[in-house]
């Protein structure tokens, strides 16, 4: 392996492409083009499906139930939690399916509805119905879980449907959002009106895909189209005014670069006691004991990697690999090769991990134990509404990405950012989506709906990796490793007197390591 190169590798992004699904209803199926996803009901109108209409079908594109369970009782989240993360494994082994059989697939449409789409529903049917139980035995049965049951293949395509916006970002000035609704992620510091992708086919190739033209090392993706040339890109980016009141000082921790190699597929935020419950392998740094089975107290008894250890708080995110024919450790594992996730682990460069104040008011303490998840890992097929993914090169970062990743001139390194969301409900540590306890500020950086500020975790990842399109972030499987669903975890472990001096640091102004 390079000097670079991690121990182990794990699931490489492939992001799935954005599809209509079909609900039942009234006894049988019936077209519905619905976009379930966290801030927007199912109502919300996807492509129609006669759009793939002559297109190859790329992947599977099911509704995301988790976005839709808002008010779960807490009696139940343990159960949920794990049946929505087996429903997880359904999308992709059903994947892996149709991956496996696409030839037959392209020649017999039906044969994918008879030995993919219906069997995954049926399975996706019993799922829910055990979600339904589950809440049912301590609070009020959820109706019409059923409708998010059948899922189709559809051809690939940007994000959401959001056509060649790769400019549109949600990582740069003060945090993106439409208020306190615990899904919008979009910045508004930043001009939409900037069109990054306008022009770029995203052919400024050098062959370094592992192989597979235009389809990374796996041949799921990335495709040639989904990088761009940062220098075509127009500067987008724009900080909110400082008002009368505000928190101006910063707290930064160092936690290393994850030199240890700490790497697994399991995401004890989404689902606690599922391993590989991610499909893809996630870089840690901090807290050392991060696994799919630890709990608070197995976090607060940790061991850290971060210099000032009374910071045990883990920072998580998925890897970066070289689609450049390395075979990992991981190649012949759950989270890595066998989930498509495959070339050479890479290393950053650089983390930095900042936590800043409020261009409005003070900041409150974070409760410990807060998670907070920002960015969505299915972002391809949910389409952007929880979407915060931030692409860069250094030397352009007042130039952001959403869905593209930047190819950048020799001498520059690519930049991944994620600026956390920085309001909270004040109650709790976690919710039953894991999002709407924690939200966006709004375009003038003041928290909505009663939420307090709190400070704002602020990530920046560099890789030095070569020029071109020879590199690709992990995902699930059925997502096409597509650099929309890029996400950050974080679970707060500061000890309380570490905590008290972050927020004295950024209220008082200074700037506090």
């Amino acid at each position: 392996m390079g000097r670079t190169s991690r121990k182990r590798s794990t699931l490489a992004n492939r992001a799935i492409a954005a599809s209509a699904a079909l609900l039942l209803g009234g006894g049988g199926l019936v077209a519905v083009n619905v976009y379930a996803s966290a801030g927007e009901g199912r109502s919300h109108q996807r492509p129609p499906q006669s759009e793939n209409a002559g297109q190859a079908m790329s992947t599977i594109d099911c509704p995301e139930v988790a976005n839709e369970l808002t008010d779960v009782p807490r009696g139940a989240r343990r159960q949920v939690d794990r049946e929505l993360a087996g429903m997880d494994t359904q999308i992709t082994q059903a994947y892996k399916r149709f991956a496996d059989q696409k030839e037959q697939i392209e020649r017999d449409p039906v044969f994918a509805e008879n030995a993919i789409l219906n069997p995954l529903k049926q399975k996706r049917l019993a799922s829910l119905n055990r979600i339904a139980n589950a809440i049912e035995r301590v609070g009020e049965r959820p109706q019409g879980l059923e409708a998010l049951a059948p899922c189709t293949l559809r051809a690939d395509g940007n994000a959401g449907g959001n056509g060649q916006n790769g400019g549109q970002t949600a990582g740069q000035g003060q945090d993106g959002g439409q208020g306190q609704d615990g899904g919008q992620s979009q910045d508004p510091s930043q001009d939409p009106s900037q069109d990054p992708g306008q022009g770029q086919d995203g052919g400024q190739g050098d062959g370094q895909d592992g192989g597979q033209s235009g389809g990374g090392q796996a041949g799921n993706g990335p495709e040639a189209s989904d990088f761009v040339d940062i220098t075509t890109v127009q500067p987008n980016v724009s900080q909110p005014r400082q008002r009368r009141g505000a928190s101006k000082g910063a707290f930064t921790t160092d936690c290393g670069r994850n030199e240890a190699g700490k790497f697994n597929s399991d995401n004890v935020i989404v689902a606690p006691g599922v391993s590989n419950g991610a499909h893809h392998m996630h870089d840690y740094v901090g807290n050392q004991s991060n696994d799919a089975f630890a709990t608070d107290d197995i976090l607060a008894a940790a061991a850290t990697s971060c210099r000032n250890q009374g910071d045990k708080s883990t920072y998580y995110w998925p890897v970066l690999r070289l689609q450049n024919g390395t075979a990992e450790a991981d190649a012949n594992a759950d989270g890595g090769g066998k989930e498509g996730n495959v070339g050479e682990i890479q290393t950053p460069a650089q983390v930095t991990l900042k936590f800043a104040g409020s261009p409005v008011s003070k900041v409150t303490a974070m409760p410990r134990f807060l998670r907070i998840i920002t960015g969505d890992a299915k972002a391809f097929v949910n389409g952007n509404a929880n979407a915060n993914a931030s692409w860069s090169c250094t030397g352009f970062e007042n130039r952001q990405l959403k869905d593209k990743y930047p190819i950048c001139p020799e001498g520059s390194k690519v930049v991944r950012t994620f600026k956390f969301q920085s309001c909270w409900d004040g109650q709790n540590s976690d919710s039953a989506n894991h999002r709407t306890h924690v939200a966006f500020a709004d375009q003038n950086g003041r928290c909505q709906n009663g939420f307090k500020a709190i400070p704002q975790l602020q990530q920046r990842i560099v890789y030095d990796v070569p020029p071109g399109p020879g590199f690709a972030l992990d995902s699930f499987p059925e997502q096409l490793h597509k650099p929309v669903t890029d996400h950050g975890d974080f679970i707060n472990v500061f000890d309380e007197n570490l905590m008290n001096r972050v927020v004295s640091c950024i209220n008082s102004g200074r700037k506090c390591r």
